[in-house]
């Protein structure tokens, strides 16, 4: 069975669940096509009603949800809580501006013949989310707040290692009084979601997760002339120019770096300093990542949880072993992490040349590549080399001078004196490998929906 619990502190197994028989499949894909011809006709405040309510679930019960989380990925219990609580403040931010967002919009021009143009959003239909294991409700509260809002309905193949997460934000909606059909989630084999992208009562797919997996839904989504959007993977550059601020800098690379365990698309994964700061930023770097002890993600002194499975750690752990072998030099900061467990030592590489293949990877986990410049030219340049382009950030005291470096980072976000992050009310997405398309903010509603013209035209108005 492919949808399993294993707890990755211990590697134990805990639960399995079974896949979908065919049938079953297009059952649930009948009932979600049912529902949206009833569900794009219902009002605004109608759906909102639904989100709300949702949201009021997740923070009455975020224990219960946040140990779900920590259970299956290993997520930090605080960052665990974190993570609802954000999910929640997404269901409500589409509810509350869903409407303002899709408003009909009049379109100027046209005066000479009398024409009344505008652009009116209707929704799609349904949607297939293809979601990952980091984020295990955020991931899918971005895609269900405003896509629900906007009218269509969603079916959803979630990450094969967080099935009880799955599971409860599908029941999330059905305790929220959502209609059968409009939240559905999928234990979905590889071969039925190939069957999902092709089936013409899906008409678009939103994926979150790896550069090969999003290549290859693309392809085929392309084949059957279907929207998508792809949020990727990344390698955020974390660039320290010449007058920030020490120490704060310090903090925040530490937290970029080792949020969610290292495992977050935006984390900063490539740490660029210019060489007058170079060597104290790198000497206090190390110190306070060392302060970060491994073990029980549920415990409250825990300061690096698990990776999300063993073949994640494994594979990080040949990342490095490979990164060494061509040259580069690693740093093993902090205690030495259990024995038992999907736990990788947290490492700092150096020496990193452009003929190795680490240069141009993403690390996913308690791994930072450091990098020193000579001057901010340097910093651009070093920050752009890469297949990647989805967030960064610059820490400078003159915010002006942060805001022209970050105009010139070939990326989708750029943050200055902050590393990448999220809010309801921003936009969040990449370029380059990292994908195409946004979540998020006012641009995520607008993906999935028509932007239909219609034009009143006075019927003696010439042609």
């Amino acid at each position: 069975m492919a949808y399993k619990t294993v707890n990755p502190y211990t590697n134990e197994t805990i639960a399995t669940f079974p896949d979908l028989k065919d049938a079953e499949l297009d059952s649930l894909l009948s009932q979600a096509e049912k529902t949206y011809k009833s569900w794009r006709n219902t009002s605004f405040a109608d759906r909102a009603s639904i989100l709300h309510k949702a949201a009021s679930l997740l923070r009455e019960q975020s224990d219960e949800y946040a140990k779900l989380l920590t259970l299956e990925m290993g997520k930090l219990k605080r960052e665990a809580l974190g993570e609802v609580a954000l999910s929640a403040d997404i269901l409500d931010y589409y509810a509350d501006n869903a409407e303002k967002f899709l408003a009909p919009q009049k379109i100027p021009g046209g005066s000479e013949r009398g024409d009344d143009a505008m652009l009116v959003s209707q929704p799609l239909g349904i949607l297939l989310a293809i979601e990952p294991w980091n984020f295990p409700y955020y991931q899918l509260a971005r895609v269900a707040g405003p896509h629900l809002m906007a009218g269509n309905v969603v079916v959803v193949k979630h990450a094969s290692i967080v099935p009880q997460c799955a599971a409860a934000f599908e029941k999330l909606f059905h305790d929220a009084g959502a209609p059968a059909g409009l939240y559905t989630n999928l234990f979905a084999t590889r071969q039925q979601l190939e069957k999902l992208i092709d089936d013409p009562r899906i008409q678009g797919i939103a994926l979150t997760g790896s550069e090969g997996a999003g290549a290859s839904v693309a392809a085929q989504a392309g084949k059957n002339l279907k929207k998508t959007t792809m949020e990727l993977g990344g390698s955020d550059a974390f660039i320290v120019l010449d007058d920030a601020d020490l120490e704060k800098s310090v903090k925040w690379a530490v937290w970029g770096r080792m949020n969610n365990g290292g495992q977050c698309c935006v984390a900063s994964k490539r740490i660029i300093v210019q060489e007058s700061l170079a060597d104290q930023f790198f000497k206090r770097f190390s110190e306070e990542l060392a302060k970060l002890a491994p073990g029980d993600p549920s415990d409250d002194a825990t300061g690096v949880p698990p990776m999300s499975s063993q073949s994640a750690a494994d594979q990080l752990n040949q990342q490095v072993e490979d990164a060494v072998k061509n040259g580069a030099k690693a740093h093993r900061v902090g205690p030495t992490p259990p024995n038992k467990g999907a736990f990788v030592q947290t490492t700092i590489l150096t020496d990193l040349t452009r003929d190795n293949p680490a240069f141009h990877q993403e690390f996913f986990g308690p791994v930072a590549l450091f990098f020193t410049v000579k001057d901010e030219q340097e910093a651009i340049e070093l920050a752009n080399d890469t297949p990647y382009g989805l967030g960064g950030s610059v820490f400078t005291e003159d915010t002006k001078r942060g805001v022209e470096v970050a105009k010139q980072i070939y990326t989708g976000m750029v943050y200055i004196n902050h590393p990448t992050w999220t809010r309801p009310d921003l936009p969040f997405g990449g370029v380059k490998r990292s994908g195409y398309g946004r979540e998020l903010a006012m641009l995520g509603i607008e993906e999935f929906v028509n932007k239909k013209l219609i034009n009143v035209v006075p019927i003696d108005a010439p042609a």
